[in-house]
């Protein structure tokens, strides 16, 4: 998925990455896309949290992975896939879906729990936070629900102009 607005250094790399972790390559690059914007850029920030990059690395999860965000904004997608890689590590062998996939970026306490397992609910700052994934306005954000946007950028990525 998203084969096409890559670098072909950048998808060897992923499969690389991808086959260590044990993880569907399709999986991990349409949890990028959506964190992107289907940009792949890694200096893309979120103006109010100020996470960065492919998988949108809070500040103090640069910092636990030695680096910082202003470091991994100035790094190449290429470069930055280390670190996503590093990231990712700890959950080797323990992503089987793409909601675990998305969840280890998100939520990583929902790794392997069911899609109906609820992240946040009201009132909190989570849940307000991330309300927007709510689709059924029922003041709780389920697995599933976090989920459906990425899923949506899985399907996208593999359609014939993307997949690649």
């Amino acid at each position: 998925a998203w084969g096409k607005r890559v670098s072909p250094e950048f998808k060897t790399k992923v499969v690389e990455i991808s086959s260590r972790l044990r993880v569907d390559i399709d999986h991990l690059m349409a949890a990028m896309a959506f964190e992107t914007g289907g940009t792949f850029d890694p200096a893309v920030t979120n103006t109010v949290s100020g996470a960065t990059g492919l998988i949108q690395f809070m500040p103090s999860t640069a910092r636990g992975l030695g680096t910082t965000a202003d470091a991994l904004r100035r790094m190449s997608a290429l470069e930055q896939l280390d670190y996503v890689e590093k990231y990712f590590l700890p959950y080797q062998g323990k992503l089987s879906t793409l909601e675990d996939v998305y969840m280890a970026i998100l939520w990583p306490k929902a790794i392997g729990q069911p899609n109906d397992y609820v992240l946040f609910a009201k009132p909190s700052i989570q849940y307000e936070q991330n309300q927007g994934l709510d689709s059924n306005a029922d003041g709780q954000v389920t697995k599933a629900e976090a989920s459906a946007k990425v899923q949506n950028s899985l399907s996208q990525g593999l359609q014939p102009q993307n997949k690649g």
